[in-house]
């Protein structure tokens, strides 16, 4: 399926790693142009070369989006500089793990501010070139928001805002045919995940234990299969499609658990 996304300028936060690299390659092999957006100008341009070097076509933008100014430079440099943009795919973020008994004020703003703020930020700097393209926004958020996690107040917190946030802004944004909406992710293996792996007693058991929790497969979803679903609901294929939390997740959130001992 021709998803006419060739040449298409679409913003991705947080995409030089992750879940975001698995969605900046996807756009890319559709013939888009996936602009990273991310603070580490090293992770961006390697990843950017990758691109390059399979024939693809991206850009990167070099932001610290913690800060709001740094946000608006992002999207102004990019109208700047190619003229339009045709989609925003917010991602960026961590689960820092910011608790309610291990946390305080400050951790849990500052949290806020990884991972909520700058959904707020971008698509409101990215707006009035999204209202010439009829672009659309994805907004990337987690199950934590669903099923909570425990000791992650902030995290949790800010998947939900980016969930209300879609249905707010898909709303808000019928009257220009900007379609808004999520992918919600649950296990889904990348390094920073690895990293969290390898700090478990034993962490080979311990992915296998999560593995076989998920019912589809007993497998992780990968940042390719992100990528995929993200890639069509920026394209017009999805032209009726507004408003949607929709879950890539092997049926983690909503089968019954008891499939995942079959």
């Amino acid at each position: 399926m021709d998803l006419q996304l060739s040449n298409k300028i679409i913003l991705v936060t947080g995409g030089a790693k992750g879940i975001g690299e698995g969605i900046v390659k996807v756009l890319a092999s559709e013939g888009a142009i996936p602009v990273i957006v991310g603070r580490n100008e090293a992770d961006n341009k390697t990843l950017l070369s990758e691109i390059e070097r399979k024939g693809g076509k991206a850009l990167q933008v070099v932001a610290e989006l913690t800060r709001a100014e740094e946000c608006e430079q992002a999207v102004r440099q990019v109208v700047a500089q190619w003229g339009r943009i045709d989609g925003l795919v917010n991602n960026a973020g961590v689960n820092d793990g910011v608790g309610l008994e291990n946390g305080n004020y400050e951790m849990f703003m500052a949290s806020l501010h990884k991972n909520l703020i700058h959904y707020y930020l971008m698509a409101k700097h990215a707006l009035p070139e999204l209202k010439k393209s009829k672009g659309s926004i994805v907004n990337i958020t987690s199950k934590s928001a669903d099923t909570g996690q425990g000791g992650t107040s902030a995290y949790a917190a800010s998947n939900g805002g980016r969930n209300a946030l879609t249905r707010e802004w898909a709303v808000e944004l019928l009257k220009y045919g900007i379609r808004v909406n999520a992918v919600v992710v649950a296990e889904c293996f990348t390094p920073l995940y690895g990293r969290w792996i390898e700090t478990q007693p034993d962490p080979a058991k311990k992915l296998k234990e999560i593995e076989s929790k998920i019912p589809l497969g007993n497998r992780m979803t990968t940042a390719e299969e992100i990528g995929s679903t993200v890639a069509f609901l920026l394209s017009e294929r999805s032209s009726h499609t507004t408003g949607q939390l929709l879950y890539v997740d092997g049926g983690y959130v909503h089968l019954d658990r008891a499939l995942s001992n079959t």
